[in-house]
């Protein structure tokens, strides 16, 4: 009987790792170490300015601002002790963000699921897409303009109001509000369009392999895989409509405070004029009628917070997110 023999081990070792070597800057080129020199004082600027913007108007706004500004509306006065605060802006920046969110975000996101999942006519999804590029690289006051000319003609009276001589007047929060989501649109569009575009496809097929239609698909899969993007989306486009101030200025009157017209509660006030933070700062800075600079200081902070806490709430739904997104999308199946 053969008897066997164990095998000998292999003097053969596993390949060692190779990694990327490490050099120094030292030994970089000259214009290698000028470029990264330049990105590093780039970068180091931005911070330094975010930083100065920040910690003057912290410094300015703190010191001008009291608890009665926020819970009183402002009044015409030549001293700053007797003028009032500016809740009636706040309520005013409020209405129109939520106004031009609420009607941006469905077609925003209405468009990007029919451009990413159905695209056809394929000439008519490019279009669209070039338009929707088109609105986010128009100036404010051009789309202000527009929207006066627009919002003055008779049948669109009901957004607005009719003056003493029988003129659509064009101006209201409605009016102000329609045109501020052309504003938001574009974010919410491109956040919502890059989401479905990096969902892979094994999730789309997975749901077609189950039977799922493609309608149903998007609405049970692809949909809540992409509720974080378009929230993010949404947000950003908030923050852009609370920053802009030419179309306040145009479609919202910028009036001192906030004047309901008609009867009907919700109905008249948004048919009125009024006013938002970002006017309030410009008519109250020394370059305004109010040169009420340390009301406009107070202003500017809390404009200030409510920018930092939006900016907060989208890092913290872009982290919610990375984790969730395949998930939701599973559960839904």
């Amino acid at each position: 009987m053969a008897s066997t023999q164990p095998l000998a081990p292999s003097n053969r070792s596993a390949p060692p790792r190779r990694s990327g070597r490490r050099s120094s800057v030292r030994s970089w080129r000259i214009g290698d170490q000028l470029i990264w020199l330049a990105a590093w004082i780039a970068g180091a600027s931005l911070c330094l300015i975010a930083g100065a913007i920040v910690v003057f108007l912290a410094v300015k706004g703190i010191a001008y601002l009291r608890p009665s500004l926020l819970v009183t509306s402002p009044s015409a006065s030549v001293d700053q002790s007797s003028s009032g605060g500016f809740l009636d802006p706040m309520i005013g920046t409020l209405v129109l963000a939520v106004i031009g969110t609420l009607i941006a975000t469905p077609i925003a996101v209405a468009t990007a699921f029919w451009v990413v999942e159905y695209g056809r006519p394929r000439w008519l999804a490019a279009t669209v897409e070039t338009s929707i590029e088109m609105v986010a690289g128009t100036p404010d006051i051009v789309i202000a303009i527009f929207g006066l000319a627009l919002f003055q003609f008779g049948i669109l009276a009901p957004l607005s109001f009719r003056a003493s001589g029988g003129g659509v007047y064009g101006r209201s929060f409605l009016a102000a509000g329609i045109m501020m989501s052309l504003l938001a649109l574009p974010l919410t569009y491109t956040a919502t369009r890059n989401g479905l575009r990096a969902r892979p496809r094994q999730l789309r097929e997975a749901s077609y392999a189950l039977g799922k239609t493609r309608i149903a698909t998007i609405r049970r899969v692809l949909l809540p895989s992409v509720r974080s993007d378009i929230a993010t989306g949404a947000t950003l486009g908030m923050g852009r409509i609370i920053g802009s101030t030419a179309i306040v200025v145009l479609l919202l009157g910028a009036t001192l405070q906030n004047s309901p017209q008609g009867n009907v509660p919700l109905l008249g006030f948004l048919r009125g004029t009024g006013s938002t933070l970002t006017s309030y700062i410009f008519e109250n800075s020394p370059a305004g009628e109010g040169n009420a600079a340390e009301k406009a200081y107070a202003a500017a902070f809390v404009l200030l917070l409510i920018v930092l806490l939006l900016n907060a709430a989208v890092a913290r739904i872009s982290r919610l997110g990375a984790g969730g997104a395949v998930t939701a999308g599973r559960l839904s199946l």
